[in-house]
């Protein structure tokens, strides 16, 4: 089984090294990440300027170790397309140190590397520890080794995004695995103002959100103490809004003919 592994924390962070250590159990795994901090790029892709790759020192003997000048999406089509060992068969982006949660997923480097996998049809995992203060990444790494057992023996299979948030405290005190949705929320929304030498600048940064925490959602299952395991896919279209504008669709064209 031909695995890469990528972050959005940057290639010199210890989650995406213990996640590899413990991928390695399963298959060949090669680290393909960016060589500095991309959180916060979403799907992100450089399309601008080329993307400088350089082979990096690896921390575990015998894995290929790739550092990229560019985003977490940019290092997962590097390594699908070529500079991994082909077929790839699961792509697992993570240890994220910090939940990725409801609205979330849609900034998330970390889940942005996943849903560019998702696109070339290839298995994904985006796996996150829900702390960002000297977090523990052991039950992280240990779930994303039994999700990868069971993409290689073919319990699981297929293209799937599995979104996967776990509690920051040891494999013994979870207390259980949710399939979960994703939460609604909403972030009380800030800008930090800095008077500049040339023009005004701002700091765009996100206050304490409030979560819709219900029962059934990845929020509720960190909260009480379970891993959350949340399928997600690329189908934007909205099923609410489409028959209303089916039903409109006719006089909108002739609003269009007569504008």
């Amino acid at each position: 089984m031909n695995i890469i592994v990528t972050n959005d924390d940057g290639l010199h962070t210890a989650g995406i090294w213990t996640l590899a250590e413990a991928l390695c159990r399963v298959g060949t795994v090669s680290v393909v990440a960016p060589d500095r901090e991309q959180s916060g790029v979403g799907m992100g892709i450089s399309y601008l300027h080329p993307v400088r790759v350089t082979e990096a020192l690896p921390r575990i003997e015998g894995v290929k170790t790739l550092a990229v000048e560019g985003t977490p999406a940019d290092s997962v089509i590097l390594g699908v397309q070529g500079l991994t060992p082909k077929p790839v068969d699961l792509v697992v982006s993570g240890i994220n140190a910090g939940a990725n949660m409801g609205m979330n997923v849609m900034v998330s480097g970390t889940v942005g590397a996943a849903f560019q996998a998702h696109l070339w049809r290839i298995p994904a995992l985006a796996v996150s520890v829900a702390t960002t203060k000297e977090p523990a990444f052991e039950s992280s790494a240990k779930i994303a080794q039994v999700l990868a057992r069971m993409f290689d023996d073919g319990t699981l299979n297929g293209p799937m995004l599995l979104n996967v948030n776990v509690p920051d405290i040891a494999a013994d005190e979870i207390e259980g695995i949710e399939v979960t949705r994703l939460a609604k929320g909403r972030y009380a929304e800030t800008l930090e103002k800095i008077d500049g030498a040339r023009g005004d600048m701002y700091w765009v940064a996100r206050g304490k959100v409030e979560w819709e925490a219900e029962p059934g959602t990845d929020v509720w299952a960190v909260r009480n103490k379970r891993i959350s395991i949340t399928p997600l896919h690329i189908e934007l279209t909205s099923d609410v809004t489409s028959p209303l504008l089916k039903e409109i669709a006719p006089s909108l064209f002739d609003s269009f003919k007569t504008a």
